[in-house]
C-alpha cells in the first residue's frame, strides 16, 4: 500500500457543506509535498458528521484529483457491521485504493466479534484494508493475538496503532508475517514504531507539515537517524498543540491560520479557544510555517 507519510487530510467546510474546492487544494498541497497516501473520511476527517451523499462527494473528488499518484485510503469503519460494508461497498465503487477501519466503539465487542466483524467487512471487498486501534477513542483495543488473527485474512494488510503500547506494536511485529504492515496513528510515536519494525504513519501533523513529515519518515528508512530524530523533536511540540484540544479542531484552525480552509467544523467539535488559538499560532511562527 504504502510506507512513509499518509495524511489524514481534514474535510473543510463552508457554511455548513463540504468545501471540495477548498479541499482540491489541500489535496494539491499534499501532492506537491511528497506525501506518499491520502486517507479521507478519519477522524480528523470528521467522518461520523458527514452523510452518504457527503461521503460520495470527498471520496470522488479525492479520487479524481490524485489521479492514480498516491494511494486514496477510504475511513469505512462503523460500530454497525452492516453500515461498514456499505460504507465499504461505497468506497470500491468509487475507485478507491483502500479502506481504514476503525475498531467498533460505544457497543464495542469481545475480540471474537472484532474478529467476526473485521472478516466479514474483508469479505465483502476486493480492496485492502487496514485495521485501526484506538482505544483512547473507542473504549477497545484490538489485542496482539486478534491483529495475528486477522493478518491471515488476504486482503487484511496492515494496522494503524494509535494505542501507543509499544510492547504490544512489539508483540504483533513478532506474530505477523513480514509483510504485514504497522503504522503509527500518533505522530509523536513515529519513530518508535519505526524502531517496533514499522512503517510509517498515518498523520495529523502532514496537515501542515506534509514535506518534513515525510522527509523524518525518509531518513529513518534510509539509516539517517539521526536526522529523522532532529526532526521528530524539532515538531514535538506542534504536534503537542494539535490536540491541545480534540483533534481536529487545532488542525483545522492551523489551516485556516495558513489561508487553505475557513475554520469551520460540525457540532459537536467548536472553534478552538483564543487562548489556544494564540499559543499555536506563536509555535507555527516560531516554525516559520506562518
Amino acid at each position: 500500500m504504502f510506507t512513509g507519510s499518509g495524511v489524514a487530510i481534514v474535510t473543510p467546510f463552508r457554511d455548513g457543506r463540504v468545501d471540495l474546492e477548498a479541499f482540491k487544494n489541500l489535496i494539491d498541497f499534499q501532492l506537491d509535498n511528497d506525501t506518499q497516501a491520502l486517507i479521507v473520511l478519519g477522524t480528523t476527517g470528521e467522518a461520523s458528521t458527514q452523510s452518504c451523499e457527503e461521503r460520495e462527494n470527498v471520496i470522488k473528488t479525492a479520487v479524481e484529483r490524485v489521479g492514480g499518484k498516491i494511494p486514496v485510503i477510504v475511513g469505512t469503519g462503523s460500530n454497525d457491521t452492516r453500515l461498514a460494508i456499505e460504507y465499504t461497498k461505497q468506497a470500491e465503487e468509487l475507485k478507491a485504493d483502500g479502506i481504514l477501519l476503525v475498531s467498533p466503539y460505544y457497543n464495542k465487542c469481545t475480540q471474537a466479534g472484532l474478529i467476526e466483524h473485521y472478516k466479514k467487512i474483508a469479505d465483502s471487498t476486493s480492496l485492502a484494508a487496514i485495521l485501526y486501534n484506538v482505544p483512547g477513542r473507542t473504549g477497545l483495543n484490538i489485542d496482539a493475538s486478534t491483529v495475528a488473527e486477522l493478518a491471515k485474512v488476504d486482503n487484511i494488510i496492515g494496522v494503524k496503532e494509535a494505542g501507543a503500547n509499544m510492547n504490544q506494536i512489539l508483540e504483533i511485529k513478532r506474530l505477523v508475517p513480514e509483510d504485514f504492515k504497522i503504522w503509527s496513528g500518533n505522530d509523536d510515536n513515529i519513530l518508535p514504531i519505526y524502531s517496533c519494525g514499522g512503517h510509517g504513519v498515518i498523520s495529523v501533523v502532514a496537515n501542515i507539515l506534509p514535506k518534513e513529515t515525510q522527509a523524518m519518515c525518509h531518513a529513518f528508512e534510509t539509516g539517517n537517524v539521526e536526522e529523522a530524530i532532529r526532526l521528530q523533536v524539532a515538531y514535538k511540540r506542534l504536534i503537542d498543540l494539535l490536540f491541545i484540544e480534540v483533534n481536529p479542531i487545532p488542525t483545522k484552525a492551523a489551516l485556516a491560520m495558513m489561508g487553505y480552509i475557513e475554520n469551520e467544523l460540525r457540532l459537536p467539535l467548536t472553534p478552538m479557544t483564543e487562548e489556544n488559538r494564540e499559543t499555536l499560532l506563536e509555535e507555527m511562527q516560531l516554525l516559520q510555517i506562518l
